[in-house]
């Protein structure tokens, strides 16, 4: 079968032959429709994810969208070396997810793992109460633009979202946002914007940059937050830096619970679960996402791009 090789960490994946996946036992065959080309995926094929495999070759990928036994499936996390992102897959039906009619293989694909992170983070971390407001913290991306719909989706009052493209945040009003803080501002400006939101309340931060900025999220928390109402901080990606430097008064002097949501820290059945309801709701709930369709025969030249506002999608 086609599909895209990893062959090293770090090297971009190329269009070859791979032998195809043999179902076993309580295994059934998949046919590939669509696998979408997302951070976790570059991150595990370069080494860097917590994840990540140590053994190469391997197909890149990790979820994708097929055809098993007549039925439209959603899959995740093939057994290595197999991955998504080729023509076949061999999956117990626990990793698999039958597709709503009303939404087609290449938005399913795009929106399943982008829109997961954030609706784990709200359900199964944060416990998201109706009413409730919402920070999100690096909210111009995919992932991102995702997570101001479904807090409003899961019954936010008020999502605040901050990030550093103008024309993005911008857009932000018209999927939910509220209230839109530039990242790129001075320290003093910005520094106050913070701290006005903080002072109205904020219930959760959904972090997907770590870095500075969650720095200065959790310092304007500490020092400006309400009085013994906790502030549920959800840690979900590093787009960023992988670091940051807190200090340890930060967390005595405030009622912040710090956390993170991903593989491991979510169990695997909370986030198929996730997944489930996501691609259920996708549809009825209106969720907007730029995808970008572009043949498996052409990885090598698309893996590098970000893909901006839209989500790149591999079809088979």
């Amino acid at each position: 079968m086609k599909a895209a090789i990893v062959l090293q960490a770090g090297a971009t994946p190329v269009y070859d032959d791979f032998a195809a996946p043999i179902p076993t036992d309580g295994q059934f065959p998949i046919e590939i429709t669509a696998a979408a080309l997302s951070q976790l995926t570059r991150s595990r094929a370069s080494g860097s994810h917590y994840s990540a495999s140590a053994a190469f070759p391997f197909v890149a990928g990790v979820d994708g969208v097929g055809i098993c036994a007549g039925r439209r499936v959603y899959f995740v996390l093939p057994e290595a070396p197999y991955g998504s992102m080729a023509e076949q897959a061999a999956m117990v039906p626990e990793r698999c997810v039958v597709l709503p009619d009303t939404l087609d293989d290449v938005t399913a694909a795009a929106i399943a793992n982008p829109g997961m992170s954030s609706w784990a983070a709200l359900k199964h971390r944060a416990r998201l109460v109706a009413g409730e407001t919402v920070l999100i913290n690096g909210a111009t991306g995919v992932s991102g633009r995702l997570a101001v719909q479904i807090a409003k989706h899961l019954g936010a009052r008020k999502v605040i979202a901050t990030g550093r493209n103008p024309a993005s945040l911008a857009e932000l009003a018209s999927l939910g946002a509220d209230v839109t803080i530039s990242l790129a501002q001075d320290g003093s400006t910005l520094a106050q914007a913070c701290k006005e939101q903080f002072q109205a309340g904020v219930d959760v931060v959904l972090d997907y940059l770590w870095g500075a900025s969650a720095e200065m999220l959790l310092i304007a928390a500490a020092k400006h937050g309400r009085d013994g109402v906790p502030l549920r901080f959800v840690q979900i990606g590093a787009a960023s830096e992988a670091d940051v430097k807190l200090p340890g008064a930060v967390l005595r002097s405030s009622a912040i619970n710090l956390m993170g949501s991903g593989i491991g820290s979510v169990s695997f059945a909370h986030l198929l679960r996730s997944i489930e309801e996501l691609l259920q709701a996708a549809k009825p709930a209106g969720f907007q996402i730029e995808t970008r369709s572009v043949p498996l025969s052409q990885v090598e030249q698309a893996w590098g791009d970000d893909g901006g506002t839209a989500r790149i999608v591999f079809t088979m």
